[in-house]
């Protein structure tokens, strides 16, 4: 079969599954695993090192869960946080609440002190469920929370919250006899930076997961001899839900691992017969990096499908490994559109096919680097790009109910959502939804991922707001002045955290890293540190950012000091010419 005809079959199995959704408006994940239950019984659904769950043992945990959040009093659009490591249960624990109506924020695992405050605040929830191994970062900021939440801790004791494990043990597993919530009711809060300011919890509702699990289906033809395997984390869109309900979807199994192992890979991929894997560009350049393993190529995958797969990687990744299909994608957790690279053309992250492009509006439109804002005509409508010119990607919104095709559903801070729109685009009154990513397409209509825009970048597979660290450091004593931006590294993925920072008296290196460890989590603290006497602005006085990244960390293109942190140290060390070539020869762990 061609790439042509293997891409236009994809196509049709994904818009065959997802058509139906929209005519049943109470059928919702937590049912359909429910009937897969019934139907499957069972098989494996979910794999672990800690257990693993039938479909008949996901439904009926799920339903125990249900009847806790009932017991509650967990009224619907009440949030329940969920804090806890890859495991089956964190799939059945989410599937129960919002069955009963709840609304579950996963919560980064890797958050503590003032960051995970943050994360909790903004969704006001009732109930937080904690892993007990991390209910002292939970226990630390409980007191300060702007609304009190009851902890529960599950898999152990953790000071001295009710144990929600033990609580659902002595409830029914039956199917739950409850009013369902319907498709455009809220289901989850997921996190994401955005383009500018704090993290925000993007809202998340039934239809759009019932979207992405059967589009998904489709896209990778999940059939009951499938096993996915899955060690992102659950806590994102794409760990979380895309790569553990699609192949769900097909009566497949997953395999979920608490995080990614290199040399334990191939291994479990063989051993579990996985024929899926979900990746993140990272997770194939490590793999591709690492030693020949003996059973790299002794495995049953026929499929990866992710985003973020670089083109200097793909073709020796993909031969290398012996792995017949890639499916690189690019999404969003609150975008309005997503695409598809099918066909597994290297470096594409995808395209909308010509019969879909009703469906799926999607612009490049040019743009204001420094400002960061579109530009307009002498008509005052914004400005499409030529072939293979970069612009900001943009998705129109339909404004409509519930649809596959453009709805943008907001954060809880709306003035945050209004901002992530645009108005007035190509026509009087029109909207669109602002990726804040820069793309461009070429003359065969697929589109290359050329940059972030504002104040995020991507570091280890995790999105990192720049305001986030900036307010860290700023609170470290002797911190007078501090701009935070993303750096490019040769031979790795996205960009790494640089501050520049104006320092007074009592600033010491070795406290901003101490300090830095208690407050951020590893991937966004930065690596690279530019002491400035002033940080040059704009005619608005805002920090001239794209001058501090343009020179980066190259001794020659500075007189400031520059140091980077040393892995084996954890402490920063000056970087000086001969440092900086190792870097650029990948011979520093970073």
């Amino acid at each position: 079969m061609s790439d042509r005809t293997a891409a236009a079959e994809a196509w049709r199995r994904a818009l065959e599954l997802t058509a139906p959704i929209a005519r049943h408006p109470t059928v919702t994940f937590p049912l359909v695993i429910d009937r897969l239950a019934e139907k499957f019984g069972d098989a494996p659904a979910l794999i672990s090192d800690r257990h693993d769950f039938s479909y008949r043992e996901l439904g009926g945990r799920a339903a125990r869960y249900a009847r806790w959040a009932l017991e509650q009093a967990i009224a619907p659009g009440d949030v329940v946080c969920l804090m806890m490591p890859n495991c089956p249960e964190y799939l059945a624990i989410w599937l129960g609440i919002t069955r009963a109506g709840g609304v579950v924020a996963l919560i980064n695992t890797n958050l503590a002190g003032d960051a995970l405050r943050h994360a909790i605040d903004i969704v006001a929830p009732r109930h937080m469920i904690v892993d007990a191994g991390l209910s002292d970062a939970f226990a630390d900021v409980q007191p300060r929370l702007a609304r009190p939440a009851q902890g529960w801790t599950h898999d152990g004791d953790g000071r001295g919250w009710p144990r929600i494990d033990r609580a659902v043990d002595g409830l029914s597993g039956a199917p739950v006899d409850h009013p369902a919530p319907a498709l455009a009711d809220r289901a989850l809060y997921i996190y994401t930076s955005g383009t500018t300011g704090l993290p925000k919890a993007a809202s998340v509702s039934h239809h759009r997961i019932m979207q992405w699990s059967h589009w998904f289906a489709g896209l990778i033809d999940a059939q009951p001899s499938d096993r996915m395997y899955n060690c992102l984390p659950l806590y994102h869109s794409i760990g979380g839900v895309v790569a553990t309900c699609a192949p769900l979807v097909g009566g497949g199994a997953v395999v979920i691992r608490e995080r990614f192992s290199a040399s334990r890979f191939w291994d479990d991929v063989a051993e579990h017969g996985c024929t899926l894997f979900q990746y993140i560009g990272e997770l194939c350049r490590y793999l591709a990096a690492a030693s020949p393993h003996p059973r790299e190529t002794q495995h049953r995958l026929r499929l990866a499908c992710g985003n973020g797969l670089r083109p200097d990687v793909w073709p020796a990744f993909q031969e290398r490994f012996h792995i017949p299909r890639i499916l690189e994608f690019y999404a969003a957790t609150e975008g309005s559109f997503s695409l598809y690279n099918c066909e597994g053309k290297p470096g594409a992250i995808g395209r909308v096919p010509p019969f879909l492009s009703h469906r799926f509006p999607v612009a490049l439109v040019k743009l204001d680097i420094d400002s960061g804002q579109p530009l307009r005509g002498a008509d005052g409508f914004c400005l499409r790009c030529a072939a293979d010119e970069p612009g900001e990607a943009i998705g129109k919104l339909s404004g409509g109910a519930p649809s596959l095709d453009g709805r943008f559903e907001g954060y809880t801070d709306p003035q945050a959502s209004e901002r992530k729109i645009l108005r007035d685009v190509f026509a009087p009154g029109d909207a669109w939804y602002r990726t804040g990513d820069l793309m461009r397409k070429d003359r065969a209509g697929f589109f290359y991922f050329v940059d972030r825009l504002g104040d995020t970048f991507r570091w280890k597979g995790e999105n990192v707001s720049t305001t986030e660290v900036e307010e860290a450091i700023a609170a470290c004593p002797g911190v007078t002045e501090t701009v935070v931006y993303g750096v490019a590294v040769p031979g790795a993925d996205g960009r790494t955290g640089m501050a520049a920072i104006v320092a007074g008296e009592g600033f010491d290196l070795a406290g901003l890293a101490a300090h830095l460890a208690e407050r951020l989590p590893d991937y966004a603290r930065p690596l690279f540190v530019r002491l400035c006497g002033e940080i040059a602005t704009t005619g608005t006085f805002k920090p001239r950012k794209r001058a501090l990244a343009a020179a980066g960390y190259d001794p020659a293109a500075t007189s400031d000091r520059l140091y980077v942190c040393d892995r084996t140290q954890e402490a920063f060390v000056p970087l000086d010419a001969e440092l900086y070539q190792r870097i650029q020869r990948g011979e520093m762990r970073l």
